[in-house]
């Protein structure tokens, strides 16, 4: 799954999140004072940053698009020495390297919008209040600002979705190719030609989705963070525990964690129950597909028991999906309150003005919309987990090595005569 796309996979992403954690220790710590060295310092202590398109030319965001290019062609580059010959390591190396800058861009364009909010809602308060200095003409001008920022958006979305549909596919045709290479010893086990046919599929396009999500909310986490940090000075008391140092700070990462551990605990069965649900569809298509070209397959005793699994696992899965339902629907609901009920003393002591609000809300819930990553998407990991379990028959038969314990019931099926339907693990 991964060896035929990436370089000495193991290698690869565990040296690549250390030069990653690198990256990130050096930029806070000795970053500013190099940027600072080249001309390219942080903004001054307390200068609010430009509202619009100007935000992405600041002297610190051009001082980060250089120290992130640095960064990627010394890794990318010893990568390549180590690894000159691999088919796929330009799309592997620089093509997710790439995935990973624009979604640092993409949190960007959120820091942005932010930084426009606090400003726009602080006007809108003072023109609903009929404070004076308040003209259409400057609510206008700030909304040609957002208008440059969306068009940004527009753009970065488009140029995402066209490159990273291009990045699966070539994931997709390594897997291929590198399975296809290998299929005198594949063509025997359970499902075959829809492991690589389908699998392969879902697998790139589902791994591509979740892969730049949580690059997303790993970058949001490490913009987002210190906003959060330094706006929980405008907190007040919280109820019931009172004052607390950075308040929202450790109460998005607090309530996130309880979320994640929640539905982690809730849905610790349906990877299992997924993977045992797409055996029992392959095995009652296989005998329908028998069926098509010798009448003394697909009888209805045997389809008529190969479809009583069917039925019985998806019986088994709504069940347990019942009780995760009910966690998932309400941490929700409860999250949907949960800051707005934290803020009633900060409310009531007027100490936030509208476009400061909306600054803390949107900071929060992105540090907690990161932090939820399993909560969001713990329904496509289960789907992700039952394929990567079918895929791993495919690598310990070239391997040579055992197959898992389901595959080898199969193999010892057929060898009786294809007698599937009464096995009823399946």
């Amino acid at each position: 799954m991964f060896h035929s796309f990436f370089p000495r996979p193991k290698l690869f992403f565990t040296s690549a999140a250390l030069w990653s954690l690198v990256c990130i220790v050096v930029w806070y710590t000795v970053g500013p004072q190099i940027g600072t060295a080249i001309g390219l310092p942080p903004l001054p202590a307390g200068e609010k940053p430009p509202i619009g398109l100007a935000f992405f030319f600041t002297t610190d965001n051009l001082w980060f698009y250089i120290y992130f290019t640095v960064f990627v062609l010394i890794f990318g580059g010893t990568w390549k020495l180590i690894e000159r010959h691999h088919r796929w390591s330009n799309w592997s190396i620089w093509g997710s390297a790439f995935i990973v800058f624009i979604a640092y861009f993409a949190v960007q364009i959120s820091v942005a919008v932010n930084n426009w909010r606090g400003p726009f809602w602080d006007l809108i308060q003072k023109a609903m209040s009929k404070e004076p200095g308040v003209t259409t003409s400057l609510l206008y001008e700030y909304q040609l600002r957002f208008l440059e920022i969306g068009v940004l958006s527009i753009v970065l979305n488009v140029v995402t979705a066209f490159f990273t549909n291009h990045y699966v596919f070539r994931w997709r045709q390594a897997m291929n190719d590198y399975y296809l290479s290998k299929w005198d010893r594949l063509r025997h086990i359970e499902g075959a030609s829809q492991r690589i046919q389908e699998d392969t599929m879902r697998f790139a396009n589902i791994l591509e989705g979740l892969g730049v999500t949580l690059i997303n909310s790993v970058m949001t986490l490490v913009v987002f963070l210190p906003l959060l940090f330094r706006m929980s000075d405008n907190i007040g008391d919280l109820p019931i525990i009172g004052a607390v140092p950075h308040a929202l700070f450790w109460l998005a990462i607090g309530w996130s964690l309880f979320g994640t551990a929640l539905l982690a605990f809730a849905g610790i069965k349906l990877p299992g129950l997924q993977f045992r649900n797409q055996r029992v569809e392959a095995a009652f298509r296989k005998e329908l597909v028998y069926g098509e070209d010798n009448p003394d397959r697909a009888d209805p005793v045997t389809v008529g028991e190969l479809f009583g699994n069917v039925r019985r696992n998806y019986f088994r899965m709504y069940w347990h999906y019942l009780y995760f339902n009910v966690a998932r629907y309400t941490y929700g609901q409860l999250d949907a309150i949960f800051l707005t009920t934290i803020l009633i003393p900060t409310f009531v002591a007027g100490k936030l003005t509208m476009g400061l609000w909306q600054q803390v809300a949107t900071a929060f819930g992105q540090v907690s919309d990161s932090f939820q990553y399993l909560v969001s998407y713990w329904s496509t990991i289960i789907e992700l987990l039952s394929i990567h379990k079918r895929l791993k028959a495919f690598e310990a038969a070239i391997d040579g090595q055992p197959l898992p314990e389901i595959d080898q019931r199969y193999l010892e099926r057929e060898a009786e005569g294809g007698e599937l339907a009464a096995d009823k693990p399946y």
